[in-house]
C-alpha cells in the first residue's frame, strides 16, 4: 500500500527523503578512546545524523544541524535588531598589517591561522574582527555625533588553531560565532549601549530555556576595561567558576579566588562552565591605534576617538552546548527554540490496521503544519512499525512526538502525545493534541 498524504505532495519534511545518516556505535564498545566520546553532545550530534566530523576540529553540519543553527541565528538577530544592531558580512580574510597595528598579531601566538598569498604578504584567517571592522570605520567619510551610536554584527565562519581540539563543536578550530561592535561618543554612551547589549544577551539565553551563570571575565587578548562572560554549567566546561549561591553573581577563577561574593558577601561555590558567550567594553583600544574618529558638533569642530564594545555568541557552540546540558547519554534534547523541527509526526506502518485511519493523518498533518510552518517533519517510512520510529525519533530528541498508535482507529479516536523534554505521554483525542501544541507554541515564542 503506498501511503501519498497531502502533507507529503507539498513539503519536503518527510524523513523517507530526508538525509539523517545514523551511524550508532555504543560509546563504550568502539575498541579505541576517543576524546569526542567525553562528551555527551559531540557523540550524539555525530551518531544521529545531525553533525559529521570533516577532519580534526572541522565539522559539516548536515541537514537537521544546519536547520537547527539557522533557528538560533534567527533568534539572536531578533534580539539584536530590537535594540538596533545592524547585520554586516565581513570577509574571512584581514590582513596580517592590521593585526600588527592593533599589537595582536604576536600576543595571540599559535592560535592565530594565517597564510602568506602570492604577492608575499601576510594574511590571517580571522577569529575575531575587531581590526577589520575599526579600519572600515576609519576609512569612512567622517560620521558626526548625531550618527552614533554604531552597531554592527554578522554570523560566520571564524578560526583558530586549536592546540588539542575537542568535543566536537564545542572547542573546535573552525566555528561559527555572531560577533558584534558598538562605536559611541564617549566612555558613558558605551556603558549604556553596553548595559542594553547585555540586557539581549540574557533574553536570548532565557529564551533557549538552557541554566545559564553570568560572571566577571577575563579581557584577555581582546583587552578592555569591562568583561562579563556567559556560561552553561557543565562538567565538561573548561572554566572554573566562583558563583554566589544568594545573588548568582560570580567571576572566572582566572581573575582570583574568593572566598566570598564581592557583591553581597555570600557564599561561593565552585562550578564547571562552557563559555558560550563574551561582552567587552573596549574604550579606545582599537579605535586609536586605527585613528577610528567621528566629528563632534560643537564649535569649534573636533575629532573624536570612538568609544567601543565587542559582543560575541559563539553560534556552534551555543547549539552544542546546550544538548550537551540537556540530553541524556543516549536521547538528545533540544531547547524547544532551536529543535531542527518542533513536532513530529510518525505515520503507521504501511498495510498495518492502523492505516486505516489515513484520512486522519491527512487532516492531523494538514492543521499541524498550518500551525507551525516549515517546522513538522513526518515520519512516512512505510517498512517501519511506529515502535520503532518512536525509538529514532527520541534519539534525535524531536520536542513533540505526535504518534498514530492502535488507538487511532477506534470510533472515537485517541493519539499519543509525546513530550520529551518534560517526558511526559498523554492520549488525547485530535483536538486536544492541537490545544496542546498550541499552548507550546505560544510558550516558546515559534515564529515559523
Amino acid at each position: 500500500m503506498q501511503i501519498q498524504t497531502f502533507f507529503q505532495k507539498r513539503s519536503k519534511s518527510t524523513l523517507s527523503n530526508y538525509f539523517q545518516p545514523f551511524d550508532v556505535i555504543p560509546f563504550n564498545q568502539s575498541g579505541v578512546h576517543n576524546p569526542q566520546e567525553d562528551s555527551i553532545s559531540a557523540r550524539l550530534l555525530t551518531s544521529y545524523g545531525i553533525v559529521r566530523q570533516a577532519g580534526p576540529g572541522t565539522f559539516h553540519l548536515l541537514p537537521l544541524g544546519l536547520r537547527a543553527q539557522s533557528k538560533l541565528e534567527d533568534l539572536i538577530d531578533g534580539e539584536l535588531q530590537k535594540i538596533g544592531c545592524h547585520k554586516i558580512a565581513m570577509p574571512h580574510i584581514t590582513s596580517g598589517k592590521l593585526w600588527k597595528k592593533s599589537g595582536r598579531h604576536d600576543l595571540i601566538g599559535p592560535e592565530l591561522i594565517s597564510f602568506k598569498d602570492r604577492h608575499g604578504k601576510k594574511q590571517v584567517m580571522s577569529p575575531t574582527h575587531e581590526e577589520s571592522i575599526t579600519s572600515m570605520l576609519a576609512t569612512l567619510p567622517f560620521l558626526n555625533a548625531r550618527d552614533l551610536p554604531i552597531k554592527l554584527y554578522q554570523t560566520g565562519a571564524k578560526f583558530r588553531d586549536e592546540m588539542r581540539p575537542k568535543f566536537g563543536l564545542i572547542r573546535a578550530n573552525e566555528f561559527t560565532m555572531k560577533d558584534l561592535y558598538t562605536f559611541d561618543r564617549n566612555i558613558e554612551d558605551a556603558k549604556t549601549t553596553y548595559e542594553s547589549v547585555t540586557r539581549a544577551y540574557r533574553n536570548i539565553f532565557q529564551r533557549l530555556g538552557v541554566p545559564f551563570v553570568v560572571v566577571e571575565g577575563d579581557s584577555g587578548q581582546i583587552g578592555g576595561n569591562i568583561s562579563h562572560e556567559y556560561h552553561f554549567p557543565a562538567p565538561i566546561g573548561q572554566d572554573t567558576l566562583m558563583v554566589c549561591k544568594q545573588c548568582g553573581g560570580g567571576r572566572n577563577i582566572e581573575l582570583g579566588e574568593r572566598e566570598m561574593c564581592g557583591d553581597c558577601g555570600g557564599e561561593v561555590e565552585m562550578s564547571k562552565g562552557i563559555e558560550v558567550g563574551h561582552t567587552f567594553l573596549l574604550g579606545d583600544k582599537y579605535s586609536k591605534p586605527f585613528n577610528a574618529v567621528y566629528k563632534t558638533d560643537s564649535v569649534p569642530i573636533s575629532s573624536v576617538l570612538y568609544q567601543m564594545g565587542c559582543y560575541g555568541i559563539g553560534v556552534s557552540r551555543v547549539m552544542a552546548a546546550s544538548v550537551e546540558v540537556l540530553s541524556s547519554q543516549t536521547e538528545l534534547r533540544w531547547p524547544e527554540a532551536i529543535a531542527p523541527f518542533t513536532v513530529a509526526i510518525l505515520t503507521p506502518k504501511g498495510g498495518s490496521m492502523e492505516a486505516a485511519a489515513m484520512g486522519l493523518v491527512d487532516d492531523m498533518q494538514r492543521a499541524v503544519g498550518e500551525m507551525f510552518v516549515d517546522d513538522v517533519i513526518v515520519d512516512d517510512r512505510e517498512r517501519l512499525t511506529v515502535g520503532k520510529k518512536l525509538r529514532e525519533a527520541r534519539k534525535t530528541g524531536y520536542p513533540y512526538v505526535v504518534l498514530f498508535g492502535k488507538k487511532c482507529i477506534d470510533s472515537d479516536p485517541k493519539l499519543e502525545l509525546h513530550m520529551l523534554n518534560s517526558n511526559t505521554l498523554l492520549e488525547l483525542r485530535p483536538s486536544e493534541v492541537m490545544e496542546h501544541l498550541a499552548i507550546a507554541k505560544q510558550r516558546t515564542g515559534t515564529t515559523k
